[in-house]
């Protein structure tokens, strides 16, 4: 059996088409994934295949040439963008004597280098473990033997066996330690839902510009480059739109086609930051070619995670690459569903903000609140969530306050704090409502 190196990054790429030419797309990216994983590629093999062959996937003949490309370029990987079983994984590196991965094998490997808090990588560990639980067989061959001669005696299992206790032992783990973080990330959840605070989640192909977008949009300093899975790790800042309505805005992990399974069950409190938003922005890159077979992609991934029923507005970015000047578009009911920006110039992410204002601040109210000296609490909660637009002291020691918030939310600070809503204005009223403590008052009230 041959045994793997331990490193070696010079690689040819082979990929099988089915039935038909590869996609010269695909092609170039499945190129853009082995640089991004730091591969040097050395040459693109591209195969064209009725079906797959059961033992190697490839040819006989294929492999062959293949085996004589590894000796003549001295390659040390080999990269097949398709999925294999463990089994053709196995024969295709006893054949070619040389380290042999898969699609998912190279996105993972991806993944695995650029996880960087905590849960990002438990959940690339899990995910790469599950992926290698199958594909455990004798890629090295010592500690195998469990009879022989005198000297030659293994343990009292194989070296496979304890290989696969390991393997399964370290899952467990793996599985509990997330479940812990799960919990973390539902109770914050849970504290936004009880603060009634609307979250928006950034959702797209890999690289089509989500982390430029909410760097652009909240100010933050997450990680953006011109590469594929430039950040995994979910980010979450409150963003500003108005006075009394603020957002959470999540900036989740780009998908690609043909993401690995391992990796969507390993992220799913990740990927639950979209299942639980109130809006998706879909992020697109404007300048792609096959920015429409993209988003069939990426709303394959959503329905896969039960978020395909949310609201969507898709953000079409990158316009400063193809030369278009911002703009929207609606559909038949009139309300914004697609946006023309580009987060890197910043043309058009004012317009964005305005349709994310109209579509979440579709309650927000503009009226006047009256509250008596002892109503401190209050006036401090109404301050801490950004909703007053004025105040006024009053002879009493009072404070008349002008302030801008959603319905409920007033109606639950109203709650909280003891006090009777008597009337409130409709967004276009004008200042002209009050809200007033039980026993003090009113100087006048409009519906």
């Amino acid at each position: 059996m041959f045994d793997r190196p331990s490193s070696g990054e010079r690689a040819i790429l082979v990929c099988v088409g089915l039935g038909h030419a590869p996609d010269p797309d695909r092609v170039e990216e499945f190129a853009a994934l082995a640089r991004s994983a730091g591969a040097e590629v050395l040459e693109v093999l591209v195969v064209t295949r009725k079906t797959a062959e059961p033992r190697f996937f490839l040819g006989t003949g294929k492999v062959a040439e293949l085996a004589e490309r590894i000796a003549s370029l001295r390659a040390d990987l080999v990269v097949v963008d398709h999925a294999l079983t463990p089994g053709q994984e196995r024969n295709l590196e006893k054949e070619l004597e040389c380290r042999v991965l898969d699609r998912s094998g190279l996105i993972l490997d991806i993944f695995a280098q650029r996880a960087r808090s905590f849960e990002g990588k438990l959940q690339v560990e899990l995910a790469q473990l599950q992926h290698v639980a199958t594909r455990l067989v004798r890629g090295w061959t010592h500690l195998e033997r469990q009879k022989g001669g005198i000297g030659l005696r293994g343990p009292g299992e194989t070296q496979l066996e304890t290989d696969r206790r390991l393997v399964a032992r370290r899952i467990k783990t793996l599985n509990d330690r997330l479940d812990k973080v799960l919990v973390q990330r539902d109770t914050t959840r849970r504290e936004r839902k009880r603060g009634e605070v609307p979250t928006v989640a950034l959702v797209g192909y890999t690289n089509a510009g989500k982390s430029t977008l909410f760097n652009r949009l909240t100010s933050a300093d997450a990680y953006a480059a011109d590469q594929l899975f430039a950040t995994l790790d979910p980010t979450v800042r409150r963003l500003h739109l108005a006075p009394g309505l603020e957002v959470a805005l999540a900036d989740t992990v780009g998908f690609v086609r043909d993401l690995p399974h391992e990796l969507v069950a390993a992220f799913r409190s990740t990927l639950q930051e979209a299942r639980e938003a109130d809006l998706l922005l879909h992020v697109i890159d404007a300048a792609d070619p096959e920015r429409t077979e993209r988003i069939a992609q990426v709303n394959e991934v959503l329905e896969s995670i039960g978020a395909e029923s949310l609201p969507q507005i898709e953000v079409y970015n990158k316009i400063d690459r193809t030369g278009e000047e911002p703009h929207v578009e609606s559909d038949a009911e009139g309300r914004v569903d697609r946006i023309w920006l580009s987060a890197h110039s910043g043309a058009g992410v004012e317009r964005l903000l305005e349709v994310l204002h109209d579509r979440l601040g579709a309650d927000l109210h503009h009226c006047m609140l009256r509250l008596p000296p002892a109503e401190g609490r209050a006036r401090a909660r109404l301050h801490a969530a950004g909703a007053v637009l004025g105040q006024r002291e009053l002879e009493d020691g009072g404070v008349e306050l002008e302030v801008s918030l959603r319905r409920r939310d007033l109606e639950r600070i109203c709650r909280e704090a003891g006090l009777e809503l008597r009337a409130v204005s409709s967004p276009c009223a004008g200042p002209s409502a009050f809200l007033q403590s039980r026993g003090c008052a009113a100087a006048g009230a409009a519906g």
